[in-house]
């Protein structure tokens, strides 16, 4: 039988040398990006309580997350899936600041099977959150920042895809349909299912001009001159939904001031993570990407089960993914110095001196087979032709 104990599960990987030292640049970069805009870093764990890590999520991530249990207190543990939860709640919990909080993170998750973000069952998810506002000028520039990721990592054809779960959920509510009515309308939606959402909303026996409104709602979407379009075909419904479209027409004036030139597309039957997301949601698309590279929104109440409810809003990605798509190269290196094993005071401080410089010094083992390409040498250290010290020499 053929040995197949170095197969990984279906959707986990990993990353040789080259590929991690590429990661590793791009993990630096942004984060060096994040604090130059004042995003704070933090790590939170990757398993924590069930309940904790679950709280204010929906059953979209309960049904994403690995779940186990403790062998100390018996209680049910979860393995991460979205650290986004996690940030709300040591911004509600543990900092509990007065003024706006700017919070970055980056760490592995794991997911039980792949979300459509990343065909990884493990990505490595990069985000930002901001809490304690609520309006355009922070969804703006979490946008903004969002689109700074992407530049950092190399992708430059971007375009935006706004949404607001506000309308939906508004006008379901307003037609009284149950749970079950909402998930399959809902479900449809999200396919653009058109023949599927008029036979659902017929079954739901609506007055005409409700049903009328949840029919249009899988053709509302365009540019900016489709907002007006909406306000018209809409016109009946509560003035929360008016309200929301008012709001992403003003988003889209601040967005053309901060991101000039990125195209701005619509769409109000988008619904990504319309369980705990409450207003504005947003994805960012790349050409010959069908899912989307970077997303996020605004959901305003899930720190409320932490003990403090503020506004929030941010996004995340996927570093192996951007790190893919963003083609970005290995970091260029002078290339390693082979130091002989030789126990000598002067040899020692040379190398000591060259690796505070940033060379690579690599150690001769005794009996070893040196592959100088392998290894990526350059240069050699050897005792100086005045006997006096270590010089570098070329490889012979």
């Amino acid at each position: 039988m053929q040995n197949k104990s170095w197969l990984l599960p279906d959707g986990i990987d990993e990353l040789l040398p080259q590929q991690a030292a590429v990661l590793e640049q791009l993990r630096r970069d942004l984060l060096d990006a994040y604090t130059s805009w004042g995003y704070q870093l933090v790590m939170p764990p990757f398993i924590e309580y069930l309940d904790s890590l679950l709280t204010g999520t929906g059953k979209d991530l309960d049904l994403q997350t690995f779940k186990l249990t403790d062998q100390l207190s018996g209680r049910q543990l979860g393995i991460r899936a979205d650290i986004t939860p996690q940030a709300a709640r040591i911004d509600a919990h543990q900092l509990q600041h007065a003024s706006p909080t700017r919070l970055c993170y980056i760490g592995s998750v794991l997911r039980t099977r792949p979300d459509g973000f990343s065909a990884s069952r493990s990505p490595m998810q990069i985000g930002a959150e901001l809490y304690g506002h609520a309006g355009t000028a922070s969804d703006a520039e979490v946008l903004s920042l969002m689109m700074e990721t992407l530049r950092v990592a190399g992708l430059h054809e971007v375009y935006l895809d706004l949404g607001h779960v506000g309308i939906f959920r508004s006008l379901a509510a307003s037609a009284g349909l149950d749970a079950v009515q909402e998930s399959a309308l809902f479900e449809a939606l999200q396919r653009k299912a058109k023949p599927e959402i008029a036979q659902l909303v017929a079954s739901f026996e609506l007055p005409s001009e409700q049903a009328a409104m949840l029919n249009a709602l899988a053709d509302l979407n365009g540019d900016v001159e489709m907002l007006s379009t909406a306000r018209e075909v809409l016109s009946a419904a509560p003035a929360d939904v008016l309200e929301a479209i008012d709001y992403l027409a003003k988003l889209n004036g601040v967005l053309q001031q901060s991101l000039p030139g990125v195209p701005v597309h619509f769409d109000l039957a988008e619904l990504r993570a319309y369980h705990y997301q409450t207003g504005v949601v947003f994805a960012a698309f790349v050409p010959g990407q069908g899912n989307e590279v970077a997303r996020g929104g605004r959901y305003d109440h899930i720190g409320e089960k932490f003990g403090r409810a503020r506004p929030a809003t941010g996004f995340s990605a996927d570093l192996k993914t951007l790190m893919t798509l963003g083609q970005r190269q290995m970091p260029q290196s002078a290339g390693a110095v082979l130091a002989p094993q030789v126990g000598d005071a002067a040899l020692e401080a040379m190398i000591r001196e060259l690796r505070a410089q940033g060379r690579i010094v690599i150690r001769e083992l005794p009996g070893q087979v040196v592959d100088l390409n392998e290894m990526g040498i350059s240069e050699k250290l050897e005792p100086a032709k005045s006997n006096q010290g270590w010089a570098l020499g070329p490889l012979k």
